[in-house]
């Protein structure tokens, strides 16, 4: 396709960064003994998609923007990428490092073996493993081009055999796979397999490569298809949030318990991302959306990666705000907790944007974006 901008992958990257921080926002309702099951399959359960279908979105974008046909320079794609991905990485793991460290007292994280751990795995906070798999995606770059090109050639039953056997893996790492094995260093690559094993999430890149590199084909069938895409929409959410209940009230789970085992990575978890991806996709394709939902879908998705490495801290702030001041996380204080934590982090992520105008230096370290230059317009 040619090297325009899809605002239909925009927007998706805005309402995956508002479901993020949804399923988070769910994992602070439990201080609630009470929880409100139906609110939190709504932030645990609905918002599923997120995690995974950013890696449709990322690929999208690498191979719009990377033509199959033309030369790949890796060493200018990896300095890039480094620069956006890397940089930010490391900078931020060592904030979440410093503020745990002076909020606690332990220095422990700062010594061998433990900092090459949390490094190597993405554990100075909670989201940051999504940047250690997107790495290792980046840096496979010229295997997965050789892989689409193939895939091309028959991209359905590609597509759907590698969807198949994603279904298989997935469900053995998920449900099977043990970290119990005598070796520590074996043991300790298992136990954290979800932080940098992309197997976990080949499938949905794939698909997203193979739209990029079949756009219009694509648009036409999303067009064609907007009834079925609808319908399997509604009926794979429909399947995880039936097997959330009935872990629930039959199975006699917690709320965390079923949402642990009613994951992104489970089989209805895996059709529920697919359906997912091509629902927003086809949604935003298709239809003109009003001027105001458009421009707020077109800023979220502009803020989404500032939100994604900031909503921890500001989340840790507000947490301790609401427990200072003795407030139980009701179904009104989690939906305030979240439309709070959503503003804040966008607007700390403005002023790292902004300041750079001041300070280039600032947003390169924090979320990898170069200095702009005055007196120069630039098109993307």
């Amino acid at each position: 396709m040619s090297k325009q901008r899809v605002t239909a992958i925009e927007y998706i990257r805005g309402i995956s960064m508002l479901g993020v921080v949804g399923i988070h926002t769910g994992a602070y309702s439990l201080t609630n003994p009470e929880v409100n099951v139906h609110l939190f399959a709504l932030l645990e359960i609905f918002t599923r998609f997120s995690v995974p279908i950013f890696f449709f979105v990322s690929a999208f974008g690498l191979f719009a923007h990377h033509d199959l046909e033309e030369r790949f320079d890796y060493a200018r794609f990896m300095r890039r990428r480094l620069r956006t991905v890397l940089v930010p990485y490391i900078v931020w793991s060592l904030l979440y490092m410093l503020h745990y460290t002076l909020v606690s007292g332990d220095t422990q994280p700062w010594t061998p073996p433990l900092i090459y751990e949390y490094l190597l795995f993405g554990l100075a906070s909670y989201q940051l493993y999504f940047l250690v798999l997107l790495l290792w995606f980046y840096t496979l770059m010229p295997v997965w081009r050789i892989i689409v090109r193939f895939m091309l050639k028959r991209p359905v039953p590609s597509l759907l055999l590698t969807l198949i056997l994603q279904i298989g893996f997935n469900y053995y790492s998920s449900y099977y796979l043990e970290a119990n094995f005598d070796n520590p260093y074996l043991r300790m690559a298992v136990q954290h397999r979800l932080s940098y094993w992309i197997v976990h999430y080949i499938f949905i890149f794939l698909f997203g490569a193979v739209c990029a590199a079949k756009y219009g084909q694509v648009l036409v069938w999303l067009k064609q298809r907007a009834r079925e895409i609808n319908l399997f929409f509604l009926v794979s959410l429909g399947g995880m949030l039936a097997y959330y209940y009935y872990l629930l009230y039959s199975v006699g789970y917690t709320p965390e318990e079923a949402v642990n085992t009613d994951h992104q990575l489970s089989p209805i978890g895996m059709l529920y991302t697919l359906a997912a991806t091509l629902f927003w996709f086809s949604l935003f394709s298709r239809n003109t959306l009003p001027p105001v939902l458009a421009a707020t879908l077109s800023f979220l998705g502009a803020y989404s990666y500032h939100v994604y490495l900031i909503h921890p801290l500001v989340m840790y702030y507000l947490i301790d705000i609401v427990t200072g001041h003795g407030l139980i996380m009701t179904p009104l204080v989690i939906v305030t907790f979240y439309l709070v934590a959503v503003a804040l982090s966008l607007m700390i992520g403005m002023v790292i944007q902004s300041t750079g105008r001041y300070v280039p230096l600032l947003p390169l370290l924090l979320v990898g974006s170069k200095p702009e230059r005055k007196n120069i317009i630039r098109t993307r």
